[in-house]
């Protein structure tokens, strides 16, 4: 198994994988016959995301399915689902909005008991992954607020959207795994990387339960101006900010 592995990892190193010895294992661990593993390793080489090449993301301790061609959930999201976790109480309803693979909504229903979950992306094969993932919740097509039942007006206690929040002039700079395989609505967010997060927050009031919580992943750069449309939107809003991961999370409330 030695002479395999060292060809792998000499392979990946040369593609520009920086965590050679650690992708190589995965890929081992994941194939079955040879000739699996033979083209898995010529994806990942050709620069498909590693993500989608074993089929799934590990995020907050799950497993999450990913099909090639769909955004891959970032660990640094797992920081929205820290903060989003204790606002939600047993029985609530949470909406994974721009939901991607639905990794914020598997999460958030792991961790709260008899939660009642909601997902919608306006990418179909986004949302056939997410119905893997959330095979007990409701997952819906559409543009934002337009795919979710009217049913659930008034009733969401915790909204959370990892919306798109790249500035487009800025799309160019992200690495190629980014740029060549992922859907580029889920990366552009606009002029300034905030034109969705916009969107999203003036149509918040009117799906959230009073006292109930938006939360809106984005850069700490670009946090004040995201605070300042949360404000605009009627919500009461705090930045929280994790230096670790270079992340920021936008908590909006609706009064009560």
């Amino acid at each position: 198994m030695a002479a395999p592995d060292s060809l792998i990892v000499t392979r990946l190193r040369a593609a520009g994988c920086v965590f050679a010895e650690d992708e190589a294992r995965m890929l081992l661990d994941a194939a079955r016959p040879p000739a699996e593993l033979d083209a898995m390793v010529d994806r990942r080489a050709a620069g498909l995301p590693l993500e989608q090449v074993l089929g799934w993301a590990e995020f907050c301790g799950l497993r999450i399915s990913v099909a090639p061609g769909v955004f891959v959930p970032r660990r640094r999201t797992e920081f929205l689902v820290r903060e989003a976790r204790p606002l939600a109480r047993p029985g609530d309803v949470i909406v994974d909005l721009c939901c991607g693979a639905g990794a914020i909504g598997a999460a958030l229903a792991a961790a709260v008991d008899r939660a009642e979950v909601h997902a919608a992306d306006i990418d179909p094969a986004a949302v056939r992954c997410a119905r893997l993932n959330l095979p007990a919740g409701h997952v819906y097509q559409g543009d934002l607020y337009r795919a979710l039942p009217a049913s659930l007006r008034g009733r969401v206690a915790v909204l959370a959207a990892n919306v798109p929040y790249v500035p487009t002039g800025e799309i160019g700079f992200l690495p190629p795994e980014a740029r060549q395989h992922e859907p580029r609505a889920a990366l552009d967010g606009g002029a300034d990387g905030l034109a969705v997060l916009r969107r999203v927050a003036a149509g918040a009031p009117g799906w959230l339960a009073p006292g109930g919580h938006l939360l809106v992943e984005t850069s700490e750069r670009q946090a004040p101006r995201a605070e300042a449309a949360f404000a605009a939107s009627g919500l009461a809003a705090r930045v929280a900010c994790s230096p670790d991961l270079d992340v920021a999370v936008v908590i909006g409330r609706r009064p009560a």
